[in-house]
C-alpha cells in the first residue's frame, strides 16, 4: 500500500505592510540621523510590518526622478497609498507620525 504525501504549499513571501524609501546623498550627518530616527519610529510604531529601502543619490542620481526628489534626506511612503513625502532628518517625531498617517493631526496638536 502506497501513500502519497499531499503536495506542500509554498509559503507566501511576507510583504511588508509599510514600504518606505529614504533618499540620501552620501553618508552625511543629516542622512545618518534621518535613518536612525526612521528606524526608531518604525520599530516603535510598525514593529515587523515595514521595510526601508535607502537610496543614495550620489551613487545613482537618476533614481531621484522617479519619486520627484528635490531635497535630501527625503522619506517616501510608497505603501500604503497614497504616497507621502517627508523632507528632513526626521527628528520631529510628531511631524513624522502625522506625515506617515500614523497619528491624526488633531492628536498631534493636543
Amino acid at each position: 500500500m502506497s501513500t502519497a504525501a499531499a503536495p506542500r504549499k509554498k509559503p507566501t513571501p511576507a510583504v511588508a505592510e509599510w514600504q518606505l524609501r529614504l533618499y540620501v546623498a552620501g553618508r552625511t550627518a543629516k542622512s545618518e540621523a534621518a535613518l536612525a530616527n526612521l528606524k526608531l519610529i518604525c520599530e516603535h510604531h510598525l514593529a515587523g510590518r515595514y521595510s526601508i529601502e535607502v537610496i543614495d543619490l550620489l551613487v545613482n542620481p537618476k533614481l531621484a526622478a522617479g519619486d520627484q526628489i528635490l531635497a535630501v534626506p527625503t522619506l517616501v511612503r510608497k505603501f500604503p497609498t497614497p504616497i507621502r513625502k517627508i523632507i528632513g532628518d526626521l527628528s520631529n517625531k510628531e511631524r513624522v507620525l502625522v506625515g506617515l498617517n500614523l497619528l491624526p493631526l488633531a492628536a498631534a496638536k493636543a
